[in-house]
């Protein structure tokens, strides 16, 4: 490994999260070396909201803005290629990516998000972040009093439908393949003029994304303007967990309150490590690490 520069910190993933952290860094006037594969989850979404004096902006913008911003620092450097390969050594970590590029660093930050994992639905990826969504937070207010759809999979989503019924005009549920709403849930729903549609989804009637209707295995049609769907994931990179950080029964990243993980000198920041994915929580989560890892390479604490 002759020749490979040492960064004070590497950060593997270059959106909000890790470049949050890269800020801090650098202006804390540390080495730090972002890694980006340039493949956000947001990348879709058309607008970002919740976001003070952004609100409204598009994701790519606000990204756009934030990496010329990052980059004016002279010690932090942005590589774009995708790491593939990690390493504990005795004065930190090595991290290989698919270039075939090695680069060291005394701490290591996984900024790596996750992947969502859609259902087998034609129609249903091209509308995801568009029309059919996640937050009501993020989303709910552009569809407010909208006839709206809602996947569910499990008992708490009768709960959850009364949650969203707070926006959508008409609301439908869409109990998915195998799960089937108990007759006291079906009250509960009733009373709070919810449907629910038993018949199997075969595809998503949408216009470049903006959800048209759902059409069912029978021939039949139901006009909708939005669908919101809680997705099963996985984490985006396999690399925290070849190190050995732990992960929560629901497959985040475990992290104290400055983004550390169970391994010294990883942290993990961002949607890989919180159920709350929207743009302000993954940059303070990472203006958090970042200020915990300057202290440690400072203070040469562990």
């Amino acid at each position: 490994m002759k020749g490979i520069k040492d960064y004070d910190a590497i950060i593997v993933g270059g959106s909000y999260a890790g470049l949050s952290t890269a800020m801090i860094l650098g202006r804390a006037c540390m080495e730090v070396l972002v890694i980006d594969s340039a493949n956000p989850c947001n990348r879709q979404t058309p607008y970002s909201h919740n976001l003070i004096t952004q609100d409204g902006v598009p994701p790519q913008v606000i990204s756009n803005k934030a990496r010329e911003q990052v980059l004016k620092y002279p010690t932090v450097s942005l590589h774009y290629d995708w790491a593939c390969e990690v390493h504990k050594e005795e004065n930190g970590f090595s991290v290989t990516t698919e270039q075939g590029n090695v680069y060291r660093g005394n701490k290591l930050v996984f900024a790596t998000g996750i992947r969502d994992i859609m259902p087998r639905i034609p129609g249903f990826s091209a509308c995801w972040g568009i029309s059919v969504i996640h937050c009501p937070f993020c989303h709910g207010y552009e569809y407010k009093g909208m006839d709206t759809g809602l996947m569910i999979s499990n008992d708490h989503g009768a709960e959850h439908a009364v949650f969203i019924n707070h926006w959508a005009g008409k609301l439908t549920v869409f109990p998915a393949e195998g799960y089937s709403v108990t007759a006291a849930h079906r009250e509960l729903l009733s009373r709070h003029d919810i449907r629910v549609e038993d018949r199997a989804v075969e595809r998503l009637l949408h216009e470049e994304g903006r959800l048209q209707a759902v059409l069912f295995s029978d021939g039949g049609r139901l006009d909708i303007s939005a669908l919101y769907a809680a997705l099963p994931f996985e984490q985006h990179s396999a690399l925290p967990e070849t190190l050995g950080c732990e992960l929560s029964e629901n497959g985040y990243i475990e992290v104290d309150g400055f983004g550390q993980t169970s391994v010294d000198g990883v942290f993990a920041v961002g949607d890989n490590c919180s159920p709350m994915r929207s743009v302000s929580g993954a940059i303070a989560a990472g203006t958090r690490a970042g200020a915990m890892i300057s202290r440690q390479l400072i203070l040469k604490e562990d």
